[in-house]
C-alpha cells in the first residue's frame, strides 16, 4: 500500500506534464472524424479549454496557443491571428487598469471605503451593507481581486474593535499555530465549532477557570456563536460583492469585454453594446442583487435578527460599536487632508466615466457625433485620459516657484509613473483577452460556429425565456470550477449560434451568459476573491456552499428577470436584428441541404 501511495504522490507531482502530453493525444480523433477545418478549430478550442480548466499552463500562456496552432493547422494566417491580441477592446480594458493603478497609488480607494463606512454606521448589519456597497463600487473600476484584498484588512480592524480582543483572549487562541499564520496575514482568528468544544474540554482541567465557565457558560456560548457568525458574514460578503460589482461596467471584469470583442468579430454591425448602454442595464441589476444578497447574508448569519433582539443588552455592544466607529474615524484621519494628487485623480476618474457614458448614449447624440462616424471608440476615450495621468503633476503648480531663486529645484512627479503601472497592471489579462478574441476569429473563419449551430437542432423548439434561464444556470455552474474568462471564451460562440437557431437576438443569450459567469459563489476555487477570503482560515467550504447556493439561485433569477424586462428595451431584444449578417439566416439550412445531398446522393 505504501508503494502505491508513493507512486500516486509522484504522479501527482507531474500531473501538469501528464495533462500537457495526454490531452492532445486524447483529442486527436477529432481531427479525423469531423470536417477538416471545423475539426481542426474544435481541436484547438477543446485543447485550450482543458488547459485553462486544469491550469496545466498559466492562463495567459494557454491564450497564446492560437498564434502557433492556427497558422500551422491552416486555420488562420499569422497576420490575422496576432492583431486579435490588441483590438481596441483590449485598450479599453488597459485604460481601466491604468486608471485603477492611479487610484491605488494615491489611496483614493481607501478614502472612499472609509468614508462610506463612516456614513452607514457601525451596527453589524449596517457594516456588512457598507462593506458590500464599497467593495461593489470599487470593483466596478478596480479588479475584483484588488477590491477584495483591500477591503479585508479594513474589515479585520473593524471586527477586532467590535469583539476581537475579548474573543481571542477568552478562547486562549493566541498560542494556536494556525492563528499565528492568520495573524501574520493581518487577520484575526475565528474559532470553529470544533475548536469551541475542544477548548471547553481543556478548560475542565483548569481549576481557576472552571467556576467562571460554569457561571457564564450559556451566554458566553451564544455570544461566541454570534461573533463567529458575524465574522463569517463579513468575510463572505466582501468577495461576493466584488464579483457582483464587476458586472456593472464593461471594464469591471474581463468577460464583459470578451463579449464586446466577440460581438465585433461575429457581428461587426452591432453597435448597441457600449459603456453607457451596458451600465444602464447592469447597474440596476447590481443594486438589486446587492440588496437581496445583503439581506440573505445578514439573515443567515444572524446580523439582522440578533442585533434587533439584543437591544436591551447593548451596554457592552454599544462600547464595542463606539470603538469600531473610533477606529474607522482614526484610519480616516491617518489619511490626512485630501491632497492635490487625490483631487486630481478623482477629477480624471470622474471625467473618464463621464466621457465613456456620453460618447454614444444612443437615446441622445453623444460627443462622438462631432467626429467622423466610426473613428472614435471607448478605447480612444480611455487611453486619452490615462495618458494625461503620466504627465499631470501630483503637486499643485506654483507661480511663486518661478520667481523664488532660492526655492528647491525638485522635479514634480506625475500622478502615475510607468514603473508603478508596470508593477500594478495585470498584463496577463490582456493576453487572456487576446486569446479569446483569436479563438472567436478562428471559430468564425473555420466555420466551426456554423457547424456547432447545426448540432443544436434539438434545441430549436425551446422557449427563449427558458433558454436564458438554462444558459445562466449552466454557465454559473461551470464557472464554479473554471476561470470565468476561459468559460465565457468557450461558450460565447455556441450561445450566438443557439440564439440564431432560436430566431432571437444573439444578445438575448450572450449577455446572460456573460454576466452569469461572474455569479460563482459556492466554492473557494470559483473566483480569486473567494480564494482570498477562504485563505484567511476562518471559513469552511460548507460555509461558502450554504451561502453561495442561494446567491447563485438569486443571481440566475434576477438575471432572467432583467433580460425579459428593462434589457429588452435597452438592447432591442424584441426583434431579430439587422446587424446579424445575411448568411447567418440561411447558412444552417444550406449546410443541412449540402449534407443531405452528399450523404443521400
Amino acid at each position: 500500500m505504501s508503494v502505491v501511495g508513493a507512486v500516486i504522490k509522484k504522479v501527482w507531482c507531474i500531473k501538469k506534464y501528464i495533462i500537457l502530453v495526454a490531452t492532445p493525444l486524447i483529442l486527436s480523433p477529432i481531427l479525423f472524424t469531423l470536417p477538416p477545418q471545423e475539426g481542426k478549430c474544435l481541436y484547438v478550442v477543446l485543447l485550450m479549454a482543458l488547459y485553462w480548466c486544469t491550469e496545466a499552463l498559466p492562463l495567459a500562456v494557454t491564450a497564446l496557443l492560437p498564434i502557433i496552432l492556427f497558422p500551422f493547422m491552416g486555420i488562420l494566417p499569422s497576420s490575422k491571428v496576432c492583431p486579435q491580441y490588441f483590438l481596441d477592446t483590449n485598450f479599453l480594458f488597459l485604460s481601466g487598469l491604468i486608471m485603477a493603478a492611479a487610484i491605488e497609488e494615491w489611496n483614493l480607494h481607501r478614502r472612499i471605503a472609509l468614508k462610506v463606512l463612516m456614513l452607514v454606521g457601525v451596527q453589524p448589519s449596517r457594516l456588512i451593507l457598507g462593506m458590500m456597497i464599497t467593495t461593489a463600487f470599487l470593483s466596478m473600476w478596480l479588479s475584483n481581486t484588488a477590491s477584495t484584498a483591500m477591503m479585508l484588512p479594513i474589515a479585520n480592524a473593524i471586527l477586532k474593535s467590535l469583539f476581537g480582543e475579548k474573543f481571542c483572549e477568552d478562547k486562549g487562541m493566541k498560542s494556536n499555530e494556525a492563528s499565528s499564520v492568520n495573524l501574520e496575514n493581518g487577520l484575526h482568528p475565528v474559532p470553529t465549532e470544533v475548536q469551541f468544544l475542544t477548548v471547553n474540554e481543556e478548560d475542565k482541567d483548569l481549576p481557576e477557570k472552571t467556576d467562571v465557565n460554569i457561571e457564564v457558560h450559556p451566554d458566553l456560548i451564544k455570544e461566541r456563536q454570534y461573533q463567529n457568525n458575524i465574522w463569517k458574514a463579513f468575510l463572505i460578503s466582501i468577495p461576493y460583492s466584488a464579483s457582483i460589482g464587476g458586472t456593472a461596467t464593461l471594464t469591471g471584469t474581463a468577460p464583459n469585454l470578451i463579449l464586446l470583442g466577440q460581438l465585433k468579430s461575429f457581428f461587426p454591425g452591432c453597435d448597441v453594446v457600449n459603456f453607457g448602454s451596458w451600465f444602464i442595464f447592469a447597474f440596476p441589476l447590481m443594486i438589486l442583487f446587492l440588496i437581496l444578497g445583503w439581506l440573505w447574508i445578514s439573515l443567515l448569519h444572524g446580523a439582522i435578527r440578533l442585533s434587533c433582539k439584543r437591544r436591551k443588552k447593548s451596554d457592552i455592544r454599544s462600547d464595542a460599536e463606539a470603538k469600531a466607529r473610533d477606529i474607522i474615524q482614526e484610519d480616516y484621519r491617518k489619511l490626512g487632508p485630501t491632497n492635490f494628487a487625490e483631487k486630481a485623480v478623482f477629477f480624471f476618474f470622474c471625467l473618464f466615466a463621464l466621457l465613456l457614458f456620453t460618447r454614444d448614449p444612443k437615446f441622445i447624440p453623444g460627443w462622438a457625433s462631432a467626429f467622423t462616424p466610426g473613428f472614435t471608440s471607448d478605447a480612444v476615450t480611455g487611453i486619452t485620459i490615462v495618458i494625461i495621468l503620466f504627465f499631470f503633476p501630483s503637486k499643485k503648480p506654483s507661480l511663486k516657484w518661478w520667481f523664488d531663486l532660492k526655492a528647491p529645484n525638485i522635479e514634480n512627479k506625475p500622478l502615475l509613473s510607468w514603473k508603478k503601472a508596470q508593477e500594478t497592471v495585470p498584463w496577463n489579462i490582456i493576453l487572456l483577452l487576446g486569446g479569446g478574441f483569436a479563438m472567436a476569429k478562428g471559430c468564425e473563419v473555420s466555420g466551426l460556429s456554423t457547424w456547432i449551430g447545426g448540432r443544436l437542432q434539438p434545441l430549436e423548439g425551446l422557449p427563449p425565456a427558458l433558454a436564458v434561464l438554462l444558459v445562466t444556470i449552466l454557465i454559473a455552474s461551470f464557472t464554479e470550477f473554471a476561470s470565468n474568462t476561459a468559460t465565457i471564451i468557450v461558450f460565447l460562440p455556441v450561445l450566438s449560434e443557439l440564439a440564431i437557431r432560436l430566431k432571437v437576438n444573439p444578445l438575448y443569450l450572450m449577455i446572460p451568459g456573460t454576466v452569469g459567469c461572474s455569479y460563482a459563489f459556492m466554492l473557494p476555487v470559483s473566483t480569486p476573491p473567494n480564494s482570498i477570503a477562504f485563505a484567511t482560515g476562518h471559513l469552511l467550504v460548507k460555509d461558502m456552499a450554504k451561502t453561495g447556493f442561494m446567491m447563485n439561485l438569486m443571481g440566475v433569477l434576477l438575471l432572467s428577470l432583467a433580460m425579459n424586462t428593462w434589457a429588452s428595451s435597452i438592447f432591442q431584444l424584441g426583434t431579430f436584428p439587422d446587424w446579424v449578417p445575411i448568411h447567418y439566416h440561411n447558412v444552417t439550412a444550406l449546410a443541412s441541404n449540402i449534407q443531405n445531398l452528399t450523404t443521400g446522393g
